[in-house]
């Protein structure tokens, strides 16, 4: 019975994997955050935690710091510029 369940072990991993919320794997997250954009590896429950309610998030998750910030920038104006939660 063990034997089966090995042999299928690799292919459960990776269904899981598959399965696996995307913001589960992202690294960065952009934020507004008292006024100004902000890139951060906080995740929204860890912001939430550490910044209570003012801040939003302004995107999807990254897994690299540049596609954040490449979206900040796009869409925001940069890390730094202001925006608002509104």
């Amino acid at each position: 019975m063990l034997v089966p369940l090995m042999r299928r072990a690799p292919a459960l991993l990776v269904a899981a994997a598959l399965m696996a919320p995307v913001a589960a794997l992202a690294d960065y997250w952009v934020y507004c955050s008292h006024g100004r954009i902000e890139v951060d590896m906080r995740d929204p429950d860890q912001m939430r935690i550490a910044r209570g309610t003012s801040f939003c998030q302004m995107g999807p998750g990254f897994s690299t710091r540049s596609d954040a910030e490449n979206f900040a920038r796009r869409n925001f104006g940069g890390a730094g510029g202001s925006c608002s939660c509104r």
